[in-house]
Order: structure tokens, then C-alpha cells, then sequence
């Protein structure tokens, strides 16, 4: 009974500040009590910043991949580790105030598979390490000697996968320098990408292993206070294109149904312009059905001072994240005036 007590307690204190990390936007847009909060000019660091910044409230490192199997079959792939805090500081053992989530999901057009991690900081079960690199929750792993070559692993009851990615392209600093604003008050993050890497290995599913390749995008984004207070959620988009050029951009839904809107057009080698809040358009085409939640699953994006106008349509509607975080998140396949891959993150549907 004791034991039961204590799991249930250390359950309850795991989960309840996670929610407030992905999904609890007033949460995300409450006072940064006492934790750092970026700040306009200051250089990013690397190595250092692949690594975790416990003054900051909430971070993340999120991985998505498009891939296709021998036979032309696509498929997706997530890998996400969270930290968040309740007090601005890092300590070893059981009384860290940090806390830690990972996700993990394979789509396919006919399934969605998902699994989840919760641990308490300071006991080794979960952490990061900038250099060499290595993030991990119990067995499942990011590492690699530097970011740009990575072997990437994880598990659930029906999936696995182990695939190497191996960057094709320089990281990508959002917004001005890393600076990513998220509100007309003036919220923000630091914010970078890895977009372009190869990606090679294997999955394996209740059929069997399937050997895979396509690319994969990193993700890497920490604040105190990302969001403004009525923000209730947001739409992230992740767009790779055939031609090579890149797309990331975003809308964040406000509570009188404005959005604010902020993205990085990315050439092919590699240069960067911020889309200020206006000229990243993403407009919902068709609403499907997802465990009795209306939910978009067919878009259309326009950039129109980089002649994008193209549809975004989900790889398989009933991509759920039906987890401590609950969201929409799976792969994306691009018509229209330009063609491609991608991922798509969607939050508030709930």
C-alpha cells in the first residue's frame, strides 16, 4: 500500500506540470514567476544550447520524420522529449524540481501508434547531454557525437523503431536570431531546427520490420512564458519540398478567433527569412472526425511572397496523441503549386 501511495503521489506530480507544458495554454501564458525568460540579442551557443537550460520553465526536443518503406508505402515518425520545471533550478535525486515526458509515435495511412514516458529529474532515468549529445528517457535515445549525425530509438507495445539520421544542411535560427515572438504582447522563445536530415533505418510493427528512408526534422524551442494568456492553441506546420526549399510557420489561435502567425521560408542552402505575423496563411479545408473531436485535417497554406498556395493534407486523420499531452500530430502530403512532405502538430482540439 505504501508503495502503491508513493507511485500514485509521484504520478500526480509528473503529470500535472507536463500538462501545463504542452497542452495548458494559460498555463504557458502565466507569469514567468521567478524563471529566466528570453531576451532579444542574445546569441545562441552551440554546443551548449543542444543541451538543457534548467532556469527556463519549459523546453523541448522534438523530432518528426517522413519516411517510405521498400514498396512506396509512407510512413511517419515522432520523437519528442519535454522537460518542464517547477523551480527554476536543477538538483540530483528524487526532490528535482525537474520533470520529464517523452512521446513517441509511428503513423501509417492505416494506424497511429503511440507510446509515452513520464520520469523525475536528478535520478539519471531521463536528461540531456550537449556534447556529445545524448537525450533519453529510460531506453529510448537521441545521441550522437555532435547533432549532425544522430541514431534515434524508440519503443511502444506495437512499434519500434532505430534510425540514423545524418544532416544534410547548416541548423536554422527562427525569428531574429533564435528569437521567436509568439504574441502581439511580445511572448517568446528561443528557437532553432535541424530541417534536413537523411534518415535511414528500421521500424517494426505488429506485420514485421519495415526498412525505411526519407528525412527528418529536429526541433528546439525553451521559454518561461511562450504564449500570451488568450492563446488557446496552435497549428505547426513542418513543410519539406520537393524542389528543396523548406517552410516552417505557424499560427497561434486566440480566444476572440484572431490568430497570430510567425514562420521561416528556408532555401535550399539553407538561408533563412522571417515571415512576420500576416504572411503565413493556413486556412482549414476539410474538419474530420477524431474520437468525437472536430478536428482539421486538410489545410491550405499560402505564403504569397514565395508563391506558395498548396493544400496540406494529413497522411491519416486519426493521428491522436491520446496521452498526458493530448494532441494531433502525424505526417502531411503537399498538392498544389508546389509538392512535398511534412508534419503537422495541432493542440487545443480537446
Amino acid at each position: 500500500m505504501a508503495v502503491k501511495s508513493f507511485l500514485f503521489a509521484l504520478a500526480l506530480s509528473l503529470t500535472a506540470p507536463v500538462v501545463a507544458l504542452a497542452q495548458g495554454f494559460a498555463g504557458m501564458g502565466s507569469e514567468a514567476q521567478g524563471f529566466a525568460t528570453p531576451s532579444l540579442g542574445t546569441p545562441l551557443s552551440f554546443p551548449a544550447d543542444h543541451g538543457p537550460h534548467p532556469d527556463y520553465r519549459i523546453e523541448w526536443w522534438y523530432v518528426t520524420a517522413n519516411m517510405t518503406g521498400p514498396d512506396g508505402t509512407a510512413y511517419g515518425l515522432q520523437w519528442t522529449l519535454f522537460r518542464s520545471a517547477l523551480a527554476p533550478f536543477a538538483t540530483q535525486g528524487w526532490d528535482s524540481p525537474q520533470i520529464w515526458l517523452g512521446n513517441a509515435a509511428v503513423t501509417t495511412p492505416e494506424a497511429h501508434y503511440t507510446s509515452e514516458r513520464l520520469a523525475r529529474g536528478g535520478t539519471g532515468q531521463a536528461g540531456v547531454i550537449a556534447a556529445p549529445f545524448e537525450a533519453w528517457i529510460d531506453e529510448w535515445h537521441m545521441r550522437g557525437d555532435t547533432v549532425d549525425t544522430l541514431q534515434l530509438r524508440a519503443a511502444g507495445t506495437q512499434f519500434s523503431y532505430d534510425v540514423t539520421l545524418e544532416a544534410q544542411g547548416p541548423l536554422i535560427l527562427h525569428g531574429q536570431d533564435g528569437y521567436s515572438v509568439k504574441s502581439q504582447q511580445g511572448q517568446a522563445s528561443y528557437y532553432y531546427s535541424q530541417p534536413s536530415y537523411a534518415l535511414s533505418g528500421t521500424l517494426t510493427l505488429p506485420q514485421g520490420e519495415v526498412a525505411v528512408t526519407g528525412s527528418a526534422w529536429l526541433d528546439r524551442e525553451w521559454s518561461s512564458q511562450p504564449l500570451a494568456s488568450d492563446q488557446t492553441g496552435w497549428d505547426w506546420f513542418s513543410i519539406s519540398f520537393d524542389g528543396g526549399e523548406k517552410l516552417m510557420g505557424f499560427r497561434l489561435r486566440q480566444a476572440d478567433d484572431s490568430y497570430y502567425t510567425s514562420g521561416t521560408w528556408i532555401t535550399a542552402e539553407g538561408d533563412t527569412t522571417a515571415l512576420p505575423d500576416g504572411s503565413f496563411d493556413a486556412t482549414v479545408l476539410e474538419v474530420s472526425d477524431v474520437g468525437g473531436r472536430d478536428v482539421p485535417t486538410r489545410w491550405q497554406v499560402r505564403v504569397p511572397d514565395y508563391d506558395v498556395d498548396i493544400t496540406v493534407e494529413a497522411l491519416n486523420p486519426q493521428a491522436w496523441m491520446d496521452m498526458s499531452i493530448p494532441y494531433w500530430e502525424g505526417p502531411v502530403q503537399i498538392s498544389g503549386n508546389r509538392t512535398g512532405v511534412g508534419y503537422l502538430e495541432m493542440t487545443g482540439y480537446d
